[in-house]
C-alpha cells in the first residue's frame, strides 16, 4: 500500500495500481483458503464480507479500495495472533515438571538413566526435592516423606514406610530414599493424568470469537442492500460501495483492541489470559468449581496455636525449636522456621544436630539439648507428666500437625500447624456471586471431613471431596450439561484434566504445577486468589466495551451502506468513511486499557507499595497478638507478684505498639482514604473497632490496679483471662478486615 501511494504521488499510476492490486490479491488468496477450511469445519464468520469486498474491488478496478480493506482485515488478525503468542510465551510446557532422568541401581552402581528406560522391579533413588518419576513402593529400611499436594490436594506431607506405595508426580519433601518401581513411566500416575489432559482438550469445543456471532445477520443485511442497489440502479459500482462500507472493520479491529486491552490489564494484575476467547468466556462464567488446597487455602502449613509450660515463654520455645530446625529440609521444619522469622525472632546456630527422617531432629542450641518432632519422637525422650498428658489430649484433633519441643529432656510445649484458609477467600466468593456466578462448588481431592469443615463457614452451594482427576473431570462435564459456562480453579497436577475440560480453566501457578498452568486458559501468576475477581471484572468491562464498539460500528456502517446504495458514496469514499468509523470504534475500544471511573471521582486507591507496607505492619504485630494469648494462658496459675509483673509488661507492649499503630491508622491512613471517596464514613466501622480495642486495654489497666495485696482472687483471674481472650479475638479479626479492605482498594 505504501509503495502504491509513493508511485501515485510520483505520477506513475500503473505502478500504484499494480502494487495495490498485488497486495489485495495476496490477502484475498490467503483469505479464500481460510474461508474454505472454516466452511469445511462448519464454521462461519464475517471474513466472507471482507473477501467479497476485496474481490469486487479487483473486478471493478478499485484497487486502492481493495488495498485499504486488505490492510484493515490483516491488521485485526495480527492483533489477535499477537495476544495469543504473548500469552503462550509466558508458560512452561506440561512435561517440564516431569523428571527426564532418574537414578537407577545397576550392578551395585547408581547410574542416571532416562525415565523411559525404567521398568518394573528397578531399584530407584529419589533424592531430596525430586519429583518421583514412576509409581513404586518404598524399599525395606527406608522412610519417605512425600508431598502429595499436587496429586491429592493434601497440603501436609505424608510418611511412607517400607512397602507402602509412592505415586509418580509427587515430591520428595524429606531425605533421599530408595524405592522399587512398580510401573514404567508411561504406565504411571502422572502420565495417565497427562493423557487425561490431552483427551479433555480434544473434546473441548473451540471458543467462538465475539465478532463471528453477528456474522450471519450482518452478512444478510449487506448482501440484501448490495444486491438491491445493483438491481435497482443497474450499477455494479454501487454494490461494491455497499460492500466496502460494510467491511466489518469495527468488528475485525475494535473487538480485538478491546479484548487485547483487557488481556493487557489482566497481565498488569498478574493474571495471564490466553487469548480473546478466554477473556470473553471469563466474562460470562456462571458456575465456578474451586479446588481446596492451594486455591481456597494457602497450600502451606502455618502456625495456628501454641501451648507451653507455665514457667516458659512460648516465643522463646518457638525460637529454640526454629533454631534447631534450620538445618532440616522437612516441610514442617521449614514452616516452623518461617513462623519464627515472621515474628522477628533471632535464630541461633544449632550444633550436633541429627535428623531422623520423617520423625524429628535433636541437637544443641545455646547449650540446651533440644528435640523437635512428632509425639512418638519427642515423648520417647522425656518423662511422662501431667503436662505431657495434657499436651497429648490437646494435639488430638483432625486437620492439624503437632510439633512437640523438649528442652533439656523435659517437655517444653507443642505447636499446631495447619493449611490455613486464604484471608481473602470469603470476599472472593462474595464478589464472584456479584459478578454473576450462580453456582459455586468446592471440588477437592482432600478428605471429606476437611472439606466439610471448610464449607461450614464458606458460602458454597455444594461440596465434593476425595475426588480423583477423573472424578473432577466428570463433575465439570456434569455442570456443563446445565448449559451454563463452567469455570474450574485449581493448582495441582490432579486439577489439570478438569481445567482442560472446563469452559474456562484458571490455574493458581505461583506455587502450583506446570501441568495445571499448561492445561488452563487463565493463569494467576501471583499468590492471590482475589486477582481472579479482578480478572473477571476486567473481562466483563472489556466485553461490554467491545459490544459497544460492535453496536456503534455496525450502526454507523449500516447508515453508510444505505447512503452508498442510494449513490451518495463512491467506493473510495466508502472506504474512507469506513476508516472514520474504524477510528471511532477503536478509540472507544481503547477505553478498556484504563480502569473505570466512578462518576467524577475515582475510587480511593492504594499503591501496591503502600499495600505491602501496611501488610508488613500487621505482620510486625503478630508477636504482640500472640503475647496477649500467651499471657491469658499463663495468668490462670501465676503467683501474685509474677501475675502483676506480666500484666504490667503486657500493658506497656499494648500501649507502645498496638495502640500506637491503631492511632496512626485513625490519624493518618483513614483520613487519606476518606478524603478521596464520596462516602466519608466508609471506614467508621474500623474506627469503632479501634475504640473497642482501646477500651479493653484501659479496662485491663483498671483491673490490674484493682488487685488486692494478696494477689488476684479467682474471680479477678477469670475476668482478666476473659478480657484478654476477647482482646485477642477482636484484634485478629480487625487485622483481617483491614487487610481485606486494603486489598480491595489496591491500585493496578
Amino acid at each position: 500500500m505504501l509503495t502504491g501511494g509513493a508511485a501515485w504521488f510520483a505520477g506513475r499510476p500503473e505502478i500504484s495500481t499494480a502494487a495495490w492490486a498485488a497486495g489485495t490479491a495476496v490477502v484475498l488468496t490467503s483469505l479464500i483458503t481460510e474461508i474454505a477450511i472454516s466452511l469445511g469445519k462448519r464454521e462461519f464468520g464475517l471474513d466472507i464480507i471482507a473477501a467479497l469486498a476485496m474481490a469486487g474491488a479487483l473486478l471493478l478496478g478499485e484497487y486502492l479500495t481493495g488495498s485499504i480493506v486488505a490492510l484493515m482485515f490483516t491488521g485485526g488478525q495480527a492483533l489477535e495472533e499477537f495476544a495469543q503468542r504473548r500469552a503462550r510465551r509466558e508458560l512452561t510446557a506440561l512435561l517440564d515438571r516431569a523428571p527426564s532422568t532418574a537414578m537407577r541401581l545397576a550392578e551395585g552402581q547408581w547410574e542416571e538413566v532416562p525415565v523411559g528406560a525404567l521398568t518394573a522391579g528397578n531399584c530407584i533413588l529419589v533424592r531430596a526435592g525430586e519429583v518421583v518419576a514412576v509409581d513404586g513402593n518404598v524399599e525395606d529400611g527406608n522412610v519417605a516423606v512425600i508431598d502429595e499436594s499436587a496429586l491429592t490436594g493434601e497440603a501436609l506431607p505424608v510418611r511412607r514406610r517400607s512397602g507402602e506405595p509412592v505415586l509418580s508426580g509427587t515430591l520428595n519433601a524429606g531425605d533421599a530414599f530408595q524405592m522399587t518401581a512398580s510401573h514404567t513411566a508411561a504406565e504411571s500416575t502422572y502420565a495417565a493424568i497427562a493423557r487425561l489432559v490431552e483427551a479433555a482438550r480434544a473434546a473441548k469445543a473451540p471458543m467462538a470469537r465475539l465478532a463471528d456471532r453477528y456474522a450471519l445477520v450482518f452478512l444478510a443485511i449487506t448482501l440484501l442492500l448490495a444486491g438491491g442497489a445493483w438491481a435497482v440502479s443497474g450499477e455494479a459500482i454501487r454494490a461494491l460501495a455497499v460492500l466496502v462500507v460494510a467491511t466489518p472493520c469495527p468488528l475485525i479491529l475494535a473487538v480485538p483492541v478491546a479484548i487485547i486491552s483487557g488481556v493487557s490489564r489482566c497481565a498488569g494484575k498478574g493474571v495471564l489470559v490466553k487469548g480473546g476467547g478466554a477473556l470473553e468466556m471469563l466474562a460470562n462464567t456462571k458456575t465456578v468449581l474451586l479446588d481446596k488446597t492451594g486455591t481456597i487455602t494457602d497450600g502451606r502449613a502455618g502456625l495456628i496455636d501454641a501451648r507451653c509450660r507455665g514457667d516458659l515463654d512460648p516465643i522463646e520455645v518457638l525460637r529454640l525449636a526454629a533454631s534447631l530446625d534450620q538445618g532440616s529440609h522437612h516441610v514442617i521444619a521449614r514452616a516452623l522456621v518461617a513462623a519464627a522469622r515472621e515474628r522477628g525472632l533471632e535464630l541461633s546456630t544449632p550444633s550436633a544436630s541429627r535428623e531422623t527422617a520423617g520423625a524429628g531432629v535433636t541437637g544443641y542450641v545455646e547449650g540446651h539439648e533440644i528435640a523437635v518432632g512428632g509425639w512418638d519422637f519427642v515423648s520417647a525422650r522425656v518423662e511422662a507428666s501431667g503436662f505431657s498428658r495434657e499436651i497429648r489430649e490437646w494435639i488430638a484433633r483432625d486437620g492439624f500437625v503437632a510439633v512437640l519441643v523438649a528442652v533439656d529432656r523435659s517437655l517444653a510445649g507443642a505447636f499446631l500447624l495447619a493449611d490455613e484458609i486464604r484471608p481473602e477467600a470469603g470476599s472472593v466468593l462474595r464478589h464472584l456471586r456479584e459478578a454473576g456466578a450462580r453456582r459455586i462448588v468446592l471440588a477437592t481431592g482432600d478428605r471429606a471431613e476437611m472439606a466439610e469443615i471448610l464449607a461450614s463457614f464458606l458460602q458454597v452451594d455444594s461440596v465434593m471431596a476425595e475426588l480423583t482427576p477423573e472424578d473432577k473431570t466428570r463433575i465439570v462435564e456434569a455442570e456443563k450439561a446445565s448449559g451454563r459456562p463452567v469455570m474450574m480453579v485449581g493448582d495441582g497436577v490432579n486439577d489439570a484434566p478438569a481445567l482442560a475440560a472446563a469452559d474456562i480453566g484458571v490455574a493458581m501457578s505461583a506455587r502450583g504445577a506446570a501441568a495445571s498452568s499448561e492445561a488452563a486458559d487463565v493463569v494467576i501468576l501471583v499468590d492471590r486468589l482475589d486477582r481472579l475477581v479482578s480478572a473477571i471484572r476486567i473481562a466483563r468491562r472489556s466485553h461490554r466495551i467491545a459490544l459497544q464498539s460492535v453496536y456503534a460500528g455496525m450502526g454507523l456502517s449500516i447508515a453508510g451502506m444505505i447512503a452508498a446504495a442510494l449513490g451518495y458514496l463512491a467506493p473510495v469514499q466508502g472506504a474512507l468513511l469506513q476508516e472514520l468509523i474504524d477510528v471511532v470504534a477503536i478509540l472507544n475500544a481503547l477505553r478498556a486499557l484504563a480502569g473505570p471511573v466512578h462518576g467524577w471521582r475515582k475510587r480511593p486507591r492504594l499503591p501496591h507499595a503502600e499495600l505491602l507496607r501496611l501488610e508488613e505492619e500487621h505482620r510486625d504485630l503478630i508477636d504482640v497478638v500472640d503475647e496477649i494469648r500467651h499471657t491469658a494462658e499463663r495468668v490462670g496459675h501465676l503467683p501474685g507478684p509474677e501475675f502483676r509483673r506480666q500484666l504490667a509488661d503486657l500493658d506497656v507492649l499494648l500501649r507502645q505498639r498496638l495502640l500506637q499503630h491503631e492511632r496512626q491508622d485513625d490519624e493518618e491512613l483513614y483520613p487519606k482514604l476518606r478524603g478521596s471517596t464520596d462516602t466519608p464514613d466508609a471506614l467508621a466501622g474500623m474506627s469503632r473497632t479501634h475504640m473497642e480495642i482501646r477500651r479493653r486495654v484501659h479496662s485491663l489497666a483498671s483491673l490490674r490496679k484493682a488487685l488486692g495485696e494478696d494477689g488476684p482472687s479467682p474471680a479477678q483471674r477469670y475476668e482478666i483471662q476473659r478480657l484478654l481472650h476477647g482482646l485477642e479475638a477482636i484484634t485478629r479479626l480487625h487485622f483481617a478486615q483491614e487487610q481485606e479492605i486494603y486489598r480491595m482498594l489496591e491500585d493496578g
